[in-house]
């Protein structure tokens, strides 16, 4: 099947309308709107199994395009050609894998979350894995600037025998340009079902004072990067005490439900991406995506 397009345009730009007695002062604000989907199925070529694109979407700032790769892997690269995201930008991203087919997903560079003039940026991922099926979403970190708000819902539906594994990162301010958050938001829901049964539900929210509130031993540490990995595949148990020889202290790994969920932490974005190299070379069983080296 042909893999067709929907929405030319580069960025799909809202205005707000001011209302109130202040409107007249008040210059209207631009909003970023993006959305993209993708299906992929799997063919059979004598003994081997290759995975391509049955249909594809996209519209507004959010573009999705297939890197040719020597295997039958078939890699999703995100771009977002708003530049990164501020309060009132919205983002949509949907992946379904039929049964056998695989699947990474990565992002052309890190997100970026500015400073918000009102309101939080919200990004929905949602992802549907068949039977058989392999998926590793990877995306690059997700930066936190000083005052800004960032809201993400990430729902996973997958069949009980698929593997997966899934990452999310956050740099709270760039160590190396002097940068540091003393003030702003993240929310990150994590809704994750096997066989249409709810085997992880997250929450995890820092707002305010985060300058403050992640110097606590109890949070952070003073740590100022860290990533949450799920990992779903045969011999949980036996997963989980590798990856346990490759954690250091002040991270963890844990069992829920058949899952393997970590966390690392760093002082800084450099540091954390030393840390994620063994770990997701470990539960992907493969190497990074070659967008995080360039």
């Amino acid at each position: 099947m042909t893999p067709s397009s929907h929405g030319a345009g580069d960025a799909v730009i809202e205005t707000a309308r001011p209302t109130g007695a202040s409107s007249a002062a008040t210059p209207p604000l631009q909003r970023a709107r993006g959305e993209a989907s993708a299906l992929v199925g799997a063919s059979r070529r004598g003994q081997r199994a290759r995975s391509g694109i049955r249909r594809l979407h996209q519209a507004g700032c959010l573009k999705l395009r297939f890197p040719r790769l020597p295997s039958d892997e078939c890699q999703a690269v995100v771009i977002n050609t708003a530049g990164g995201l501020t309060g009132g930008d919205r983002l949509a991203l949907g992946f379904e894998l039929e049964a056998g087919a695989a699947l990474t997903v990565t992002t052309q560079a890190c997100e970026r979350i500015y400073r918000s003039s009102g309101g939080a940026a919200e990004v929905e991922l949602t992802m549907r894995l068949g039977q058989g099926g392999t998926l590793s979403y990877l995306p690059q970190e997700t930066i936190l600037f000083d005052g800004g708000r960032l809201a993400r819902r990430l729902t996973l539906d997958a069949a009980a025998d698929s593997r997966f594994l899934l990452l999310e990162s956050v740099i709270l301010g760039r160590a190396a340009m002097g940068e540091t958050v003393t003030e702003g938001e993240i929310v990150d829901r994590w809704r994750i079902r096997r066989d249409g049964r709810l085997v992880l539900a997250e929450n995890l929210r820092l707002g305010g004072a985060i300058g403050a509130l992640t110097a606590r031993g109890c949070t952070l540490g003073g740590a100022r990067a860290f990533s949450t990995l799920v990992w779903q595949g045969p011999e949980p148990g036996a997963m989980l005490r590798r990856l346990r020889g490759e954690l250091r202290e002040g991270e963890g790994a844990s069992l829920v439900d058949g899952l393997v969920v970590a966390r690392l932490v760093a002082a800084d974005g450099y540091a954390l991406r030393k840390r994620l190299w063994p770990a997701v070379a470990l539960l992907a069983q493969s190497p990074l995506p070659l967008v995080w080296s360039v």
